[in-house]
């Protein structure tokens, strides 16, 4: 017979709030994804309302006391007597001694109007959940939603035109459905006899889906549905002489299609003498092929590519030698909660009525509850970006004021949060998705971090600057000899960067540069 005891243990557990998990979601969203956000809030919760969509007569102006005193201490510490409504309001729903034939909202009740009403001016409430941050020469410019062709939709527009059986459009349009974002088939033919067998249930051998890929691959831009960045090349290069055929292309075709890996690896000399041709012919070759798409699906047209535009949450100016910082003013909007809701509120509290109303005010609770946190939650990320920011601005006052990136110091997340007050992660959030606009460019905020190295006379300098005396020795390089990592390496400890060769490879790369073989030119 088994024995079951019961115990009793205690332990220790850190969770997080629902508004602490909405702030860490909202303080990663870029600013458009922001305004997406808030929107889609104000979809589901119509007691959140914009202040500029409900402009009453009664609204407070700017220069509200109540108002300034409130926004100073947004996010951080309220008065006491908020403090006691909140932790009133985190009561709600506990207390079930509800009378089955009327519900009587009064004083002694665990619901109380007043958690819902500023203390000092119940006729004017909504100051207490706004926050001004537009003036009158703020652009409110909305973006218009455009309808853009896709480019699957351009290359099927492009077979549709062509004379083609049902059959054969059919497979041709599954070829193009799986044209990978650079426009190569990485499918072979036969995978994709049997997907049309078992997806489609049409019957084709391989040979049929041979002859309509080979259509596809006559469809612009020149090169796509390439099967590997050889048949690409060779595709593009078919094409040209066909359309110029007073330009010799065949040392290019040859090149591409019978030394294709001495190309890739840049064997140059194995390459001129097989052929036995001149390095000014050889070269000539070679910059022809230079000039193809080895991505076809970028091809450069209006049509088919999509134009990204970033929009900075900050703005950094330098003035007389003083750098200024401003935050855009979309990172707070002026939110508040709905008038009707509150009004709502103001009827139930002073009126006896049945159990039935008892869910709808419940309802009404929640929402203002959800409209409250999510107004502090906008103003505690406007808040905690321009905090981040201004330190990022005060530990790179030197860089921001000279627009040299050799003045970038050593900075790591970890810094920042200290300097703050803040979580690792919280500054992480900021910094992973932010971007600011400078007199020299506009970066993202992780622009600005970077590791420390000490130099020969022990100083402390940032592996930014090493990286850019690296880039400018690659840039300057004699490309038919360029430099190999260990050369890089005694270089940089001539200038005084004591630094290993493989760390030199890491820079290297970290750049984007290749091995000094692939930079090679002839």
């Amino acid at each position: 017979m088994n024995n079951q005891r019961l115990s009793q243990t205690q332990r220790q557990e850190l969770k997080l709030s629902p508004q602490q998990i909405q702030l860490m979601k909202l303080l990663q969203l870029p600013l458009i994804e922001l305004e997406q956000r808030i929107k889609e809030e104000m979809e589901i919760n119509p007691a959140l309302e914009d202040v500029r969509d409900n402009d009453y007569d009664d609204e407070p102006t700017v220069d509200d006391p109540n108002e300034e005193e409130y926004n100073e201490d947004y996010g951080e510490e309220k008065d006491s007597e908020e403090k006691d409504n909140g932790e009133e309001r985190d009561n709600n729903g506990e207390n079930d001694d509800y009378n089955d034939d009327e519900v009587n909202f009064s004083k002694d009740d665990e619901f109380d109007i007043n958690d819902y009403l500023p203390e000092e001016d119940r006729d004017d409430y909504s100051y207490k959940y706004q926050a001004n941050n537009y003036s009158d020469d703020d652009d409110l410019y909305e973006s218009p939603i455009v309808n853009e062709e896709t480019f699957q939709d351009y290359l099927n527009r492009q077979l549709a035109y062509r004379d083609l059986t049902e059959k054969q459009l059919q497979i041709g349009e599954y070829i193009i459905g799986n044209l990978d974002d650079n426009g190569y088939l990485s499918r072979t033919t036969l995978n994709i006899v049997d997907d049309l067998l078992f997806t489609m249930n049409l019957s084709a051998t391989e040979e049929e889906v041979k002859e309509v890929l080979a259509i596809v691959q006559e469809l612009d831009p020149p090169g796509i549905a390439a099967r590997n960045l050889q048949e690409c090349l060779l595709i593009q290069l078919k094409r040209l002489q066909e359309e110029n055929p007073f330009i010799n292309l065949s040392l290019s075709i040859t090149i591409v299609n019978d030394f294709f890996e001495e190309f890739t690896k840049k064997h140059y000399d194995k390459i001129a003498k097989k052929l036995e041709v001149s390095n000014r012919e050889l070269k000539a070759a070679l910059d022809e092929i230079l000039k193809l798409n080895p991505k076809p699906a970028d091809a450069s047209s209006a049509s088919t590519k999509n134009i990204h535009y970033i929009t900075p949450d900050f703005f950094i100016f330098v003035r007389d030698g003083k750098v200024e910082l401003s935050l855009d003013g979309r990172n707070a909007p002026e939110l508040r909660v709905s008038k009707s809701y509150i009004n709502m509120l103001e009827e139930f509290s002073n009126s006896k009525d049945s159990r039935s109303k008892q869910e709808a005010v419940q309802f009404v609770k929640q929402k203002i509850d959800a409209a409250k946190w999510f107004i502090d939650a906008i103003n505690q990320r406007q808040t905690t970006l321009y905090k981040t920011m201004k330190a990022i601005v005060e530990m790179q006052e030197e860089y921001f004021i000279t627009g040299d990136e050799a003045k970038l110091k050593p900075m790591i997340l970890k810094d920042v949060a200290e300097k703050v007050g803040l979580d690792i992660s919280t500054i992480s959030r900021v910094a992973n998705s932010k971007y600011v606009q400078t007199p020299y460019g506009t970066f993202m905020l992780k622009f600005f971090f970077s590791e420390g190295i000490k130099n020969e006379g022990g100083e402390e300098v940032s592996t930014r600057e090493i990286k850019k005396i690296l880039k400018d020795c690659v840039e300057n390089e004699d490309k038919a000899k360029p430099m190999t990592d260990e050369q890089l390496m005694l270089i940089l400890k001539e200038k005084g960067y004591p630094i290993a060769r493989r760390t030199v490879a890491k820079y290297r790369e970290q750049l984007g540069i290749p091995v000094g073989r692939m930079r090679k030119k002839i």
